[in-house]
């Protein structure tokens, strides 16, 4: 079981390293969900929904329609380079991916809703989210989160029966047991290029 500091600095996304040979067990996953709901949200509401896919035919569905949206991200301003080949091999994969874990809120947004409203909608569900991926990290899982799908996510809801009028898919995250040695820290830049005080700096975006 990595450190809290090792956990927060190692939960990498992982594409490639996932074994999709090895099953991940429901009660392991429970496990991450048991912690990932005790993550800070609006007004303590806890109007996170998750949807756990495991059944292969319905992963083979779900992949269709992420390929497909995957594409079109490809064509429009897209990674490149050692993560775009990553990114891709993902799409390629997703079917055999043992987990898929669809995070969803309660509700839906309107047009007209303000910023603060949008924020907080998804601010309730993000840490949750990274809970899990924390958790799932400590039990020596590997975890991939994605957005790609929403593209078509009327359709996967249809697919899954999801209520699309009452309930958001917010994002998915590809879960397996990993290959190979424990991951690092990620290269990142340092805390003066990002980090500010009082106020924000003349020329700086």
């Amino acid at each position: 079981m990595p450190t809290l500091d090792e956990a927060l600095t190692t939960t990498r996304t992982v594409r490639r390293r996932l074994d999709f040979t090895r099953p991940v067990d429901r009660e392991l996953a429970q496990q991450c969900l048991r912690l990932a709901v005790h993550a800070p949200n609006g007004s303590n509401r806890q109007d996170w929904r998750f949807l756990l896919v495991d059944d292969g035919h319905t992963k083979e569905a779900i992949a269709r329609h992420y390929r497909r949206a995957f594409e079109i991200y490809l064509a429009g301003r897209a990674p490149t380079g050692a993560i775009a080949d990553s990114a891709r091999h993902l799409a390629e994969h997703l079917h055999e991916v043992p987990l898929l874990v669809l995070a969803c809120m309660a509700g839906r947004l309107r047009d007209d809703d303000p910023p603060a409203r949008r924020s907080s909608f998804y601010g309730s569900v993000y840490p949750a989210i990274w809970s899990f991926m924390l958790a799932a990290r400590g039990r020596g899982l590997g975890t991939a989160l994605t957005t790609v799908h929403l593209r078509f996510e009327r359709e996967v809801a249809q697919l899954l029966d999801i209520p699309f009028e009452h309930v958001t898919q917010v994002a998915m995250i590809a879960v397996g047991h990993t290959t190979g040695s424990d991951p690092g820290p990620a290269a990142r830049r340092p805390l003066a290029d990002v980090v500010h005080w009082n106020r924000w700096p003349a020329a700086t975006t």
